[in-house]
């Protein structure tokens, strides 16, 4: 009878992998170090937002994470900061020559390495905001009958690679050039002014600012300036004390004050008063406004994004609107484009809204005499005026799967 080695009836303790969490928002550079560390038998578990990474890290504490050098939603440094004392243990990497302190792991070395190696084979791809793909192409190159239908899911990956947000629907590089400035300016304090046409998605730009600042927990609150009148926009702005004129009978918080901490929305910003914008000048250089009918100030922190679809800077060049107040409202633009300079994005904004269309009914495509009819109008209201076309054409095709170009009907804008 043979005999079987101690060594092989001894059960052997079971050892732990070791854990990275790899957070970054360029998802082909996380798929390239994750092929690395795994061959260094690291278990990888990948984030692509500060968010994420933390939640990882409640789940499972990990041995070490990497980090990029630019979040999507979080401040870095803060970030780093926060996580360091919630999680004292793990060591911490990051790429762009940041400092972190943390404990150096046994592992230091092969994180570093493999970090090394990614950047090797492309130094573009870390510490940057994700590549600009190519441009999609035009509706001329597509196929005689095409249906277009609502993207597929993995299309999510094109956005992430291209650096396009998810609220910007399209490749042309005027969509582009959006995200890349929403990307740079939103996680700072810096006042962002958004012109463009109306219907061309100023609001969305405004909302992803304030996404993907470290504010985004705190409210995003939005006026319309147009919208109320100038006597009473005063007193939605700042707010009013109990009997500050006729109708006031009990105090109110203004939407100033009620955005404290988050930020604040100001649409169609050249509408407002002359009179009115001097008291807003006042607010923005001390951060300190005063309520209608009230003696004492009130200390607010707010990040102020506006918007127009007006040329504010030929405004106050004429003294339509205050240039002192133009100057600091826009120290950062972003200008959103007509849906004619990109037109070329149509087939992909006709999917997004038939998709969103099909979350209470199912979803319609669009067939190829449809595509020409919308292509050949001039959209003079834009990209909202697209999702109503569409939106009508739904309602007009019934139950039929697919949209035509009889169901197409422009309303008023095509008299």
């Amino acid at each position: 009878m043979q005999t079987v080695p101690v060594s092989l009836l001894t059960p052997r303790p079971q050892t732990r992998q070791r854990t990275v969490i790899l957070t970054s928002a360029d998802v082909s550079f996380r798929r390239r170090l994750n092929h690395v560390l795994s061959g260094l038998r690291w278990q990888v578990r990948e984030a692509e937002s500060g968010a994420q990474a933390w939640a990882e890290a409640e789940t499972r504490t990990p041995e070490a994470m990497i980090s990029d050098a630019w979040l999507p939603d979080l401040e870095l440094k803060e970030f780093l900061k926060e996580f360091r004392l919630r999680f004292p243990n793990v060591d911490m990497v990051s790429s762009g020559g940041t400092e972190i302190e943390s404990p150096r792991g046994p592992w230091r070395q092969e994180l570093l390495h493999a970090l090394r190696q990614c950047q090797d084979s492309d130094t573009a791809a870390w510490n940057t905001v994700p590549l600009v793909m190519e441009q999609m192409a035009g509706i001329s190159d597509a196929a005689p009958g095409l249906l277009i239908a609502p993207p597929a899911v993995e299309r999510a990956t094109d956005a992430e690679l291209s650096g396009r947000l998810p609220e910007m629907i399209g490749n042309a590089p005027a969509m582009l050039e959006v995200s890349r400035r929403v990307r740079l300016v939103a996680p700072r304090m810096t006042p962002v002014l958004i012109e463009g046409p109306t219907g061309s998605g100023k609001e969305l730009v405004a909302e992803a600012l304030h996404r993907l600042s470290t504010r985004n927990r705190k409210p995003f609150i939005t006026i319309n300036c147009a919208a109320i009148p100038g006597e009473l926009l005063e007193a939605e702005l700042f707010g009013h004390t109990r009997g500050a004129f006729t109708g006031a009978v009990q105090g109110r918080v203004g939407r100033i004050e009620a955005a404290d901490g988050g930020t604040l929305f100001l649409d169609e910003i050249g509408e407002m008063p002359l009179g009115l914008q001097a008291k807003l000048l006042r607010f923005v250089e001390c951060g300190e406004l005063q309520r209608v009918g009230d003696n004492d100030r009130v200390k607010v922190d707010v990040r102020i994004v506006a918007a127009t679809h007006r040329k504010l800077a030929e405004q106050a060049a004429r003294g339509d609107f205050r240039s002192d107040l133009y100057f600091r409202l826009a120290v950062f633009l972003i200008r959103t484009p007509s849906l004619g300079s990109h037109i070329e994005d149509l087939p992909a904004l006709v999917g997004h809204f038939l998709e969103k269309l099909g979350r209470e009914e199912p979803v319609k495509q669009a067939d190829a005499s449809a595509m020409a009819k919308l292509a050949g109008h001039p959209w003079p209201g834009n990209v909202r005026e697209l999702e109503h076309v569409l939106e009508r054409a739904a309602i007009l095709a019934g139950d039929a799967p697919v949209l035509s170009a009889i169901d197409i009907d422009f309303g008023l804008s095509e008299n």
